[in-house]
């Protein structure tokens, strides 16, 4: 059985949000590192707001994690010619029940903005979100800035059309973002990865937005109990 994301504590998982928080906010740039094809590929600047249609499900993408660490396990098993596989998620070791659930819901407390603005220039870029940290970058062909500090390190840049955020953090944890923009510029897809050394597989979530403009229509925002606070463009 699979237990519900939403019933682990959460002790670990805020003392470890707490450093990235802080990394962030302290960040001083010491360098750059080759990197070819680092270029602006394409504009994100604007307003956006979240599609929770088109996004993915958070306990339904741990369904699909768990699903293939057991398969992983299994063959593990095989492998040993061992055949009593277990019904879930080995308890020892890594890939633990609690470092599974906690990888997600990790994924999930730092994708939960609702609401971006991008400002973007030529070779500079931040993308402020709702409730959470914003994301800064500088850019240069050729060259991703590479920031560091006591708490950890962080990497970004042009991926070809792709532009990325890697945060690395103490005790073996990585948190991802990879940007791309829709077709015809209208949505942005936002794939957070997040890492961790006590997980065999990474886990990731999709945040779909939609582009609107705020100086046309406005933002109307509503409590609900299965999805929390949903905004949507007025008139829309």
């Amino acid at each position: 059985m699979i237990p519900s994301i939403n019933k682990i504590p959460l002790i670990l998982l805020c003392a470890v949000l707490t450093i990235a928080l802080a990394a962030c906010g302290t960040q001083k740039r010491q360098g750059s590192t080759k990197h070819e094809g680092n270029t602006q590929s394409v504009d994100l600047s604007g307003h956006w707001e979240l599609n929770y249609s088109k996004s993915d499900n958070i306990q339904a993408q741990l369904n699909i994690m768990v699903r293939e660490l057991r398969r992983r396990q299994e063959r593990r098993a095989q492998g040993r010619g061992d055949s009593r596989a277990g019904p879930a998620v080995s308890m020892g070791g890594s890939d633990t029940s609690a470092s599974v659930i906690g990888l997600a819901r990790m994924a999930d407390l730092v994708t939960q903005s609702q609401l971006l603005e991008v400002e973007q220039e030529t070779f500079k870029i931040r993308i402020d979100r709702e409730d959470n940290f914003a994301l800064t970058c500088e850019y240069y062909p050729g060259q991703p800035v590479l920031t560091k500090n006591p708490l950890g390190n962080e990497i970004c840049g042009w991926d070809d059309h792709q532009l990325v955020f890697r945060l690395m953090l103490p005790e073996g944890l990585i948190i991802q973002h990879r940007l791309t923009l829709g077709a015809e510029g209208k949505h942005l897809n936002i794939a957070t990865t997040v890492y961790s050394d006590q997980v065999s597989y990474p886990f990731t979530l999709n945040r779909v937005y939609n582009r609107y403009e705020p100086s046309n229509t406005g933002i109307s925002c509503e409590i609900t109990l299965t999805r929390g606070k949903v905004c949507t463009t007025e008139g829309s």
